[in-house]
Order: structure tokens, then C-alpha cells, then sequence
């Protein structure tokens, strides 16, 4: 059988598991969820070894220190990902959830209620735990997956899938529920973008490459998440204190993920005084400036900046510090090189965090706190798919309720339309 139709037949079986999960009761998805959990845990050394496989061949590969970063696997990440399954079976079920019902012509009754996407394909790089992530939130708001992680966790994610696949069959969920593709050509990966019969919605999880060829090759539908050039605008009015340690946390904490800081503006009339001091702390803790003429000047250690840094997701201890004379300035930047995903100003102003508020067109935006906040389980969602940066459908981080869509429930008594 040939890639393409092994593919074509997974995305059948993923079908036909879709319409049982579409109907499944709340109890009966988190058994499966539970079952899932324990799975993982059962299977650690196994899943650990995979993974020690990919960090291997990784190595050889020269992959960064980021992509390493994001690869690693230990006990403790496992039991994040099996606690993760056992939040999302703890959520309010969102399919059924009746929205709204009203009368309409004839006296006909009219709702409209949460419904499962069917069946979901994600494309996603580097991160293991997606894995489970990915399966468990899916699988809660009734929808089939098929994933296909990066080539450099194979082994990883091959393992995890497995297991959990396993875990929900033997918890009553029929095979097809959860699928992996785990051979790396690229014409599996295109036969995914192409499933228009079987795949509801697709969505990439990864960096600009992956993104660019899904916006040139799918025709199924797509929703983009993840890149995140997030930008932190100091006013003229912050609060130093309150600034370098959000700052710190932004970039340092763990510089490899989406809602990691890359660019810091400051306005001009604190930055003698601000850089030299934050640019001290952040030297501190490894970073590398990139910085205009007016930072270079104040900061000997940094590098002259050049365009392209303002449009650059490092994911990786790098930060480009730009001068802004103005709140306006500073907004106009991140509209030219912010992706959408989380932006922040540290002012003690009302008047312009609010500015920013309305001025930052961004799925987050926050007055006086660290980027690092945008992240499903902070904000009460627990695993997330990612953090869409469109406006159609969902926007931010993606949990369960964002894996649903709606219909329209008609109840009637024999009316007929004139």
C-alpha cells in the first residue's frame, strides 16, 4: 500500500470513529481519557526510550539547543502529560450545550447547539507531549485526530501514540479514534493537506516553514497557530521595578516557546536609565541584545540590530531592543512585525494601557504582565492545540470548546413555509 492510501484509509477509519464520538456520553470519553493517563504511565520507560532515540538523532542531526529543548521527554514531563488527560476528562463537556432557542416563523422552535468538528488532522514539530495534548483535547470535545508530528520525534510520538490509542480502544472507543502518521515523506504530509472527503479542519503547530507550505497546499480548511513574535512596550510612566523582573520572565523563563518575548521597545525618555539596568539583568541570565544605535550606545555588549530581527522568532535566549519615542511609535511597530499572538505594555498610565488595549491587534494583550501567560492551562482551558493567531473561528489558545462548532436544532408541529 502506498502512502497516499494508507492515508486515505486512515482518514476512513478516523470517519467512522468520528460519528461514534460525535454521540459519546461524558462518561464514556473520560474513561477514555483516564484510561489514556494510565497508559502513559504504565508505559514511561518505553515512551523515554523512544525518546532518547530522537534526542540522539537529533544530536547528530545538529539540531539547536531549542529544538532539543522542546524534544526532551523525562518522568516528570510524562506525568505532566497523563495529568494533562486526566484535567481535560475533569472539564465541562461543551458538545450538546444548547446556546440559544428562540421562536421563529410558523411558531417552529429554533436552538443552536455545540456540536464536535468531526475529524481533525494536526501537523505539529518538535513537542512530544502534543502528543497526548493533542489526542485528549480532541477526543473530549468529540472529534477523531490524526496527527503527524516532526520527523525528529518519530520514535516519541510513534510510542505515545500508541499507547494512548490502546488506552481509549480499551476503554470501549473504537480503533481509528486516534492516528498517527509515522512515516516521514513529505507526500504523507501532503496527502493530509488534500483529505477533503475524510478531514474536517487541519491545523499546523510549528514554525514559518511548516505554516508556508500549509497556506500553499491544503485545501481543507486550516487554522494557523504558534508563531509568536511577542513584543513587551516599556512607557515613559512604568514601573522599573515591576518591569525588569516581567521582562526576565518573558524571555528567560523558557525562551523556546510561542509566547516568549523577541522584541522590547522602550520609550525614549526612560531609556538612559532603563536600558543600561535591564540590559545588565538580562545579560545576566545569557542574553543576547540586538539592539538599534541608541541601545548599542548605552549597552557595549549588544549587537547592531538589522530589519529582519524585528521580524524574527529566535526562540532562544536573543532579544532585539528597539528605542520607541512614542506610545504611538510603539504600536505601529508591533502592527508591522508582531504575528498576532501575545503583546504587552508596562505602564502605570490607565489612559495608555488602555490605548494599547484597543491599538494592539493580537489575540493576547496584556497591560503590566509577562507574555509567557498565554497558555491554555493558565487560562483555564488546561492542554491546548495552540494558540491560533486568525480571527476565524477561534483565536488564542485553543481548548476544548474551541474544537467545537454549532448547528441549528428545529422542532416543529407541521408547519410548512408560504
Amino acid at each position: 500500500m502506498n502512502i497516499k492510501e494508507k492515508v486515505r484509509q486512515m482518514g476512513i477509519q478516523a470517519k467512522k470513529a468520528s460519528r461514534f464520538l460525535a454521540v459519546a456520553s461524558s462518561e464514556q470519553k473520560n474513561k477514555a481519557l483516564y484510561a489514556m493517563a494510565r497508559a502513559l504511565r504504565d508505559h514511561c520507560k518505553e515512551i523515554l526510550e523512544a525518546n532518547e532515540k530522537d534526542l540522539e538523532e537529533g544530536r547528530q542531526a545538529g539540531l539547536s539547543y531549542a529544538l532539543l529543548e522542546r524534544l526532551t521527554l523525562n518522568e516528570k514531563r510524562v506525568e505532566a502529560m497523563a495529568v494533562g488527560l486526566e484535567e481535560i476528562a475533569a472539564f465541562r463537556d461543551p458538545v450538546g450545550e444548547v446556546l440559544g432557542m428562540w421562536s421563529g416563523q410558523g411558531g417552529i422552535r429554533i436552538g443552536r447547539v455545540r456540536v464536535p468538528l468531526g475529524v481533525i488532522g494536526i501537523i505539529y514539530e518538535s513537542r512530544p507531549n502534543v502528543t497526548a495534548d493533542a489526542a485528549g483535547l480532541c477526543l473530549k470535545a468529540g472529534n477523531s485526530v490524526i496527527l503527524r508530528g516532526g520527523k525528529e520525534a518519530l520514535h516519541s510520538n510513534r510510542v505515545i501514540a500508541q499507547v494512548i490509542s490502546e488506552g481509549a480502544t480499551g476503554a470501549g472507543v473504537p480503533e481509528g479514534a486516534i492516528n498517527i502518521i509515522d512515516n516521514p515523506d513529505r507526500e504523507a504530509t501532503m496527502a493530509l493537506m488534500k483529505m477533503n472527503d475524510y478531514l474536517d479542519v487541519l491545523i499546523p503547530r510549528g514554525g514559518k516553514g511548516l505554516k508556508k507550505a500549509v497556506q500553499e497546499n491544503a485545501t481543507v480548511p486550516f487554522i494557523m497557530t504558534g508563531m509568536g513574535n511577542c513584543h513587551i512596550f516599556v512607557d515613559e510612566t512604568a514601573d522599573m521595578e515591576k518591569a525588569v523582573p516581567i521582562i526576565l520572565n518573558a524571555k528567560t523563563q523558557r525562551p523556546s516557546t510561542c509566547n516568549s518575548v523577541e522584541t522590547l521597545l522602550v520609550h525614549s525618555n526612560i531609556a538612559s536609565q532603563f536600558i543600561p539596568q535591564a540590559m545588565a539583568a538580562l545579560h545576566e541570565k545569557g542574553v543576547e541584545i540586538r539592539g538599534d544605535k541608541t541601545v548599542c550606545a548605552l549597552d557595549a555588549q549588544a549587537l547592531p540590530a538589522t530589519d529582519e530581527d524585528w521580524a524574527t522568532e529566535y526562540s532562544d535566549l536573543i532579544l532585539a531592543v528597539k528605542i520607541a519615542e512614542s506610545l504611538d511609535e510603539a504600536i505601529n511597530h508591533i502592527a508591522a512585525y508582531s504575528t498576532g499572538h501575545s503583546d504587552a505594555i508596562l505602564t502605570e498610565s490607565y489612559s495608555n494601557a488602555q490605548k494599547f488595549l484597543n491599538g494592539v491587534d493580537s489575540a493576547a494583550v496584556y497591560v503590566n504582565a509577562s507574555t509567557r501567560f498565554t497558555d491554555g492551562g493558565v487560562f483555564g482551558f488546561g492542554a491546548e492545540i495552540g494558540i491560533s493567531t486568525q480571527k476565524l473561528h477561534a483565536r488564542g489558545p485553543m481548548g476544548v470548546e474551541q474544537l467545537t462548532s454549532t448547528k441549528f436544532i428545529i422542532y416543529g408541529n407541521g408547519q410548512i413555509r408560504e
